[in-house]
């Protein structure tokens, strides 16, 4: 799991990554990755399952497969960057491990596409 210093919480953050956020969308997964200026800070991770996904069990289920699979891609987040991941409708039937790494990584990928341009 991941620790608790490295979770989002504040429904603020939660809006500043996915409205202000890079996008990816994967089959079952949405991913969205804020980069601050404040390299002093942890990145931070936090996950939006909604109830189309199943009932609690099935929820709180998937919630937990994401967070053991961020647990593995959470290393390789920049510094004071705010990680979203939006499980979608059939999400909780799906393949998390690789779902979660290819989103992860293509997020660093555009996050330095767009840093390289700048």
């Amino acid at each position: 799991m991941l620790a608790k210093t490295a979770r989002l919480t504040e429904s603020g953050d939660f809006a500043r990554a996915t409205k202000s956020g890079i996008r990816f969308t994967s089959a079952n997964f949405v991913g969205y990755l804020y980069i601050t200026t404040d390299g002093s800070t942890p990145a931070r991770a936090g996950l939006i399952i909604s109830k189309s996904v199943g009932g609690s069990v099935a929820r709180h289920r998937l919630a937990r497969k994401i967070r053991h699979c961020l647990r593995e891609s959470y290393a390789q987040l920049p510094q004071g960057s705010l990680l979203v991941v939006r499980g979608l409708n059939n999400s909780a039937t799906a393949d998390c491990a690789r779902e979660i790494k290819d989103v992860v990584s293509n997020l660093i990928r555009k996050a330095n596409e767009r840093a390289i341009k700048k």
